[in-house]
């Protein structure tokens, strides 16, 4: 059908494609096989693979893809744009190109700048969620919060990305629970707002981060935390220390899954700190959506 297309969000530990009718979603394939599962040279075979039943029942639909798949490990290495960054600039970037199986095929290049920490910083994918959550929620600014294994802090103006900064909390929370002393010789975890929420606190004192995330190990040896609670006070930990680099009282919006949105919505209010929520599939198709449409029309 000419109004079906397919909408991929390729990361580096997880595949979502969705299934469009228009700017409609009508359905979706989740699979945990990101850019590091993925031999080099077998991007195309996979794509198709994981595609199969939608390609058989609709053809060589056009596939528009966002993410780590246009990185240098990627199946095609796709420059950033440069900060600011708005939908004409993601739009002169996208690369373009026919899969071996002929479907139009097209590949958003990401976005690149100075953090507000003066550092070099990079995005893939998530400029496609603040595009959607632009057109959602129209305002003349949004202050973003996108949180996962690179979380980002975004500014937009206006329509157009004009700052953000990666904390890597989602990993940093993998390293610590799973390969270091922190979380050696557990039992099973047992998710606790408490304990949670004393890793928020602990997150807010004056203190180096190398040293508040040992507190993990301290508190459990003084039995201020039970053992099955150390993810949660570990989470905490992160998340408080990520959400530091917010001002009391600051109007923020968070975008992405319910459970993570709601860890977050939880630290932020112990923090006089006020997020409101969006999904971030939502964001993600939407904003892609805005782009294909622009695409499809430059070929007309």
């Amino acid at each position: 059908m000419k109004n079906n297309w397919i909408a991929i969000d390729w990361g580096t530990t997880n595949f979502r494609a969705f299934l469009m009718q228009e700017s409609v979603q009508v359905t979706q394939i989740n699979q945990a096989c990101g850019l590091l599962s993925i031999e080099q040279g077998q991007f195309s075979s996979t794509l198709q693979n994981l595609l199969q039943p939608w390609l058989e029942q609709h053809g060589a639909l056009p596939v528009v893809m966002a993410g780590m798949v246009g990185s240098q490990q990627g199946w095609r290495e796709v420059p950033y744009a440069p900060l600011p960054c708005d939908i004409d600039n993601l739009i002169t970037r996208t690369l373009a190109f026919t899969t071996p199986w002929g479907s139009p095929a097209w590949i958003v290049p990401g976005v690149q700048g100075m953090s507000q920490y003066h550092q070099p910083d990079v995005m893939r994918g998530e400029e496609v969620q603040l595009l959607g959550l632009a057109a959602l929620h129209p305002a003349n600014e949004h202050l973003v919060l996108l949180p996962g294994t690179h979380s980002k802090h975004a500014t937009i103006v206006n329509g157009e990305i004009t700052a953000f900064s990666t904390f890597m909390s989602g990993e940093l929370f993998s390293l610590l629970s799973q390969h270091s002393i922190l979380g050696r010789a557990l039992p099973e975890q047992k998710e606790s707002e408490e304990a949670f929420l004393l890793g928020v606190a602990t997150a807010l004192r004056d203190a180096p981060f190398s040293h508040l995330i040992f507190s993990a190990r301290t508190r459990r040896l003084a039995l201020e935390i039970q053992e099955s609670h150390v993810h949660s006070y570990l989470s905490g930990l992160v998340i408080g220390y990520e959400l530091k680099a917010l001002p009391a009282g600051q109007h923020a919006w968070v975008v992405g899954n319910p459970a993570l949105i709601a860890r977050y919505q939880l630290a932020a209010n112990q923090m006089d700190l006020n997020l409101l929520s969006a999904d971030g599939d939502a964001c993600f198709v939407t904003g892609l959506s805005h782009l294909f449409n622009r695409l499809q029309g430059m070929q007309k």
